[in-house]
């Protein structure tokens, strides 16, 4: 009888094998996109914040965010986004995953991914602004519960950091209109 279970499970296994080897190749179009490993980053995210909401189970919810927070937060998210998946001192933790392609604007770096399977699931991820922020922002939402005044000076630097990038912007584009 153990035989007969065992080759049962041996073929729903293969058959399991076969549907996610079809519905990959489907997915794809021909082009290698490392699903599996994009599933691994889920569970990696998935188990962040598993271990933040235990933390802030412990320590409790605040009753709501202040709209100051969320303004801080949101300004913040978008330039460590940035930094992380575009500036060129960061590039080097970038490296592992990404080939450089030349750059994509005022200090900002274009980068193609390299690899395949978890190598290019991880330069997808690093080298995308938005997918970053999604670790940005929650990585802001449990330091706001957990450690809230180092958060608010962490988001305040990064987002002091953004109103002089505009700036500089600003006096770059005065300064091309003077001179041309």
């Amino acid at each position: 009888m153990r035989c007969v279970t065992d080759a049962v499970e041996e073929d729903q296994t293969t058959g399991l094998r076969s549907t996610v080897a079809q519905e990959r190749q489907a997915y794809g179009h021909g082009e290698d996109r490392p699903l599996g490993s994009f599933v691994g980053l889920m569970a990696a995210y998935a188990g962040a914040v598993s271990v933040g909401a235990v933390a802030v189970r412990r320590r409790g919810l605040p009753e709501r965010l202040p709209w100051a927070d969320l303004a801080l937060m949101s300004v913040a998210t978008h330039k460590l986004s940035r930094l992380i998946a575009k500036d060129p001192v960061t590039s080097p933790l970038r490296a592992p995953f990404t080939r450089f392609a030349g750059t994509s604007g005022e200090a900002e770096l274009a980068e193609e991914v390299r690899g395949t399977g978890p190598r290019k699931a991880m330069g997808e991820l690093v080298t995308c602004p938005f997918c970053v922020g999604q670790w940005a922002a929650t990585g802001f939402a449990f330091g706001l519960v957990l450690a809230p005044r180092a958060t608010r000076l962490a988001a305040a630097v990064l987002t002091s950091l953004t109103a002089a990038d505009f700036l500089q912007f600003a006096y770059t584009t005065a300064e091309q209109r003077q001179q041309g």
